[in-house]
């Protein structure tokens, strides 16, 4: 099943001010060398403007400073808008803002999240948006886990990945039976990014319930990956 929706960029002043903000410091922070290098490191996946991580947390704090606290639309509007940008460092600014403020989201604000998971998609933004993001809509909003419920059925495997790892952070407040369910519906899936999330959840959890985790591992080894079965056990023995 695929889930298509439409999301549109909201009118955002705030966005408009960090958005001015954000390119002209990168653009003096650029390294067009090392762009080359972090390009070839990351799968050719996108263009980067080649900005250390130390460097680009300076150029986030310098970007934010004295700005107010956003809402909703303003986080849609600068997410959305990050997204268009071709260098890879602005969807990390994105996703980083996001993060920061994604107490300031509804759960009106999942559409885009997912336009985020499933657009210009790699494990380096969909991992930060799965845990942070899209695990604290649902956390705030218990109600959208049974879009998870339907992100686990999809045919992207971002919305899968997603799906799996949204409640990495959650600990005690795991919904047990859906995490191990969701790892059993795709115990099979042939991609590699899918089967090492399920190991990934499957590890996070066993730091609160590790017989849990045994239990289901032996149960469902004639399916889960080799590299699932790995994940999941690597910090609790057979």
């Amino acid at each position: 099943m695929v889930r298509l929706m439409r999301v549109t960029v909201p009118h955002s002043p705030l966005a408009d001010t960090l958005l001015e903000r954000l390119t002209a410091r990168c653009a003096e922070a650029a390294d067009p060398v090392r762009a080359a290098d972090m390009r070839a490191y990351m799968k050719d996946i996108a263009p980067f403007l080649g900005i250390t991580s130390p460097a680009r947390h300076e150029v986030s704090r310098a970007v934010i400073a004295g700005m107010p606290r956003p809402d909703e639309m303003d986080c849609a509007a600068l997410a959305l808008r990050c997204w268009r940008l071709p260098e890879r460092e602005y969807q990390y600014f994105a996703v980083d803002y996001l993060r920061r403020y994604a107490g300031s989201c509804s759960s009106g604000f999942l559409p885009v999240a997912r336009h985020l998971v499933t657009t210009r998609s790699w494990w380096d933004t969909v991992d930060a948006l799965a845990a942070h993001v899209v695990g604290s809509l649902v956390a705030a909003d218990p109600g959208l886990a049974v879009e998870m419920d339907a992100w686990i059925e999809d045919d992207d495997l971002w919305a899968v990945r997603t799906a799996l790892l949204h409640q990495l952070r959650y600990k005690d407040a795991t919904d047990a039976d859906r995490l191990f369910a969701y790892c059993a519906r795709q115990a099979a899936h042939p991609d590699f990014f899918v089967r090492k999330a399920i190991g990934w959840c499957l590890r996070e959890y066993a730091k609160t319930d590790p017989d849990a985790v045994r239990d289901f591992v032996a149960r469902h080894r004639g399916v889960l990956a080799p590299l699932s079965v790995r994940e999941a056990l690597k910090n609790i023995g057979a």
